[in-house]
């Protein structure tokens, strides 16, 4: 079976974060790891609060996974102090981590900001060009390109603008009242629309953490950027078309929406 390992932020209601990333990884047919960085608590109206781990503390989950079941792809969320970044940066350059996924989360779905000014200099200079891919949305792209991303094809030159920079593949998503959800790949190389089906669910609570997530689990599978970035775009359609409805704000997703078998179903 193949493994992938999550580092980011708990979500206390279970809709974003490691708790959506152990969900997508595990319906996408992967053992999910974790590796936490935060507490937060939080749920679908917003983030009352955050409580970080110390920098040992994450380097020691690190290590703790990494010398025992090696990751076959990983994944980064909410990270919101540089020094917790360096140690990331350090652990996967040091244990040689591959087929790397970052989700460069800088504000939540709710709008709260999740990460300080200098950890965002700290991502860009020491996580960013470790990445096989990262997945910023509109408001991240424009931070990352240092440009106004308005239309389709802002988009395109903001993607090829932050490869220019940091050397990684890039997929600049979609929505935030722009282009609906369809997001642009580029890897250095070819540049590709992916088209969402567009899906009336305002409860969109953790759809990044999960994208990414299924990325990279399609990435631990063996399959290759482009491919695995379609698969997670389906996925994504259908656990939003399954139209789960939990919480008073924008709820999450059914991550569980193609399980099925004897302990799927609920009796009453």
């Amino acid at each position: 079976m193949r493994t992938a390992l999550t580092i980011a932020g708990s979500d206390s209601s279970g809709g974003a974060g490691i708790q959506a990333d152990i969900k997508t990884m595990t319906a996408n047919g992967v053992y999910a790891m974790s590796a936490i960085t935060a507490l937060t608590a939080q749920n679908t109206t917003g983030v009352t609060g955050i409580y970080e781990v110390t920098p040992d503390f994450l380097a020691a989950q690190l290590d703790a996974v990494f010398t025992d079941i090696y990751p076959d792809a990983v994944k980064t969320g909410m990270v919101s102090s540089s020094a917790l970044i360096e140690v990331i940066a350090d652990k996967l350059t040091g244990y040689k981590a591959r087929n790397l996924v970052i989700d460069p989360v800088m504000v939540a779905t709710s709008g709260s900001r999740l990460i300080s000014e200098d950890a965002v200099d700290t991502l860009k200079s020491r996580l960013l060009p470790l990445a096989t891919v990262i997945t910023p949305n509109i408001p991240e792209t424009e931070v990352l390109s240092g440009m106004e991303v308005k239309t389709a094809d802002d988009m395109v030159r903001a993607a090829q603008s932050i490869f220019d920079t940091f050397g990684c593949a890039v997929l600049c998503k979609g929505g935030h009242q722009l282009n609906d959800a369809n997001d642009y790949l580029f890897d250095g190389h070819e540049g590709r629309w992916f088209m969402g089906r567009r899906i009336q669910n305002p409860n969109t609570h953790g759809t990044g953490c999960t994208l990414s997530s299924a990325i990279a689990s399609n990435l631990a599978k063996g399959y290759d950027l482009f491919t695995s970035v379609q698969y997670a775009k389906n996925y994504i359609s259908g656990a939003l078309a399954a139209m789960l409805d939990l919480g008073k704000g924008s709820g999450p997703l059914n991550h569980a929406f193609a399980i099925t078998g004897d302990y799927s179903g609920s009796e009453g």
